[in-house]
């Protein structure tokens, strides 16, 4: 579907939202902390994270204006609250708010499987407009120190909204993650399931069972795979060094997707294995030249960068990590 256009002015839609209320400070729930306070300055931001490491930390680095004690405390008043915690999580997340946050408050979340997220804040809250959204960005840190306010610049933000929604609010959601920096597309939740099961989920799973099967090697090759990683291993590696926990609830939350991604994977790569055992060259080269213009595609689209480093070298304006 086309990207969403509001027909309402950014202070209109911004000041919709005067106290966002962010539960999770990780990666993604600290970089929307910054991000509010450096390009919504108008807005007031409270947050909170099941750790006292983690809320000790935020507290220390300033990702949002008040670290809470309690979730409850975080959502008082709040216009928006985003829950930023792993999807086999975020129902009981809901839960702990149920009796505190405001009736007319919007509820939204980060999460990157969309029908399993949607359904549980639904159960939890029943009576709250829940718009779920998925910002398409990351890096391989986790954690309040892996949060940086240029996270979602020029990253893609889908927004997965109901069948019947209340447009104001909908137009207040994408104005907030523009104004944060990101392209907002407007998906169905099984259509974005299926899309990341595709260019996200399917992409970590095999970097963990890469990586994982390299580790189980070490003994056979004396240590020498890491020693001698090569460019394309260290970039695995990189993947597989997401957030264990995060990624598991993701597998199984979208796993119908995923399972269907895999089987089809599972069919090429069968293919690339016969055309090596039977020395067809043409079938390799045609299919290394296929996708090696995917790459190209990507670079066009300012999706990821050309250059020797991927851009990285910046870690505010680097290309991050899809999610």
């Amino acid at each position: 579907m086309p990207a969403f256009n509001s027909t309402s002015t950014q202070v209109e839609q911004v000041t919709a939202f005067r106290h966002v209320a962010i539960i999770g400070l990780g990666l993604q729930g600290g970089s929307i902390g910054l991000a509010v306070q450096e390009f919504v300055p108008g807005s007031s931001t409270t947050g909170y994270d099941l750790s006292p490491e983690n809320r000790a930390r935020a507290a220390e680095l300033g990702l949002v204006h008040q670290v809470c004690e309690t979730a409850a405390d975080a959502v008082r008043d709040a216009d928006l609250v985003i829950f930023c915690v792993p999807p086999g999580a975020i129902g009981e997340a809901a839960a702990a708010i149920r009796d505190a946050i405001p009736a007319d408050a919007l509820v939204s979340d980060v999460g990157s499987s969309k029908q399993a997220i949607a359904k549980a804040l639904r159960k939890a809250l029943p009576d709250h407009l829940v718009i779920p959204a998925h910002p398409v960005a990351g890096t391989e840190n986790s954690g309040p120190n892996a949060g940086f306010a240029h996270l979602f610049r020029n990253r893609w933000c889908i927004v997965t909204p109901p069948e019947q929604t209340d447009l104001v609010k909908l137009s207040a959601l994408v104005e907030f993650w523009e104004t944060l920096g990101a392209n907002v597309e407007i998906m169905t939740p099984e259509h974005h399931d299926l899309v990341l099961a595709v260019t996200s989920h399917l992409p970590h799973l095999i970097a963990y069972t890469i990586v994982g099967t390299a580790s189980d090697l070490e003994d056979v090759t004396q240590g020498e795979v890491i020693k001698y990683s090569a460019g394309g291993f260290r970039d695995f590696t990189r993947i597989a060094a997401s957030d264990p926990t995060m990624w598991r609830d993701v597998f199984l939350s979208n796993k119908e997707a995923v399972l269907t991604m895999l089987q089809r994977f599972t069919e090429d790569l069968t293919a690339l294995q016969r055309a090596i055992r039977v020395g067809d060259g043409n079938a390799l080269f045609d299919h290394f030249t296929r996708t090696r213009a995917i790459r190209r595609s990507i670079i066009e689209e300012g999706q990821d960068d050309s250059r020797p480093d991927f851009g990285r070298g910046d870690h505010n304006g680097g290309v991050g990590r899809d999610s």
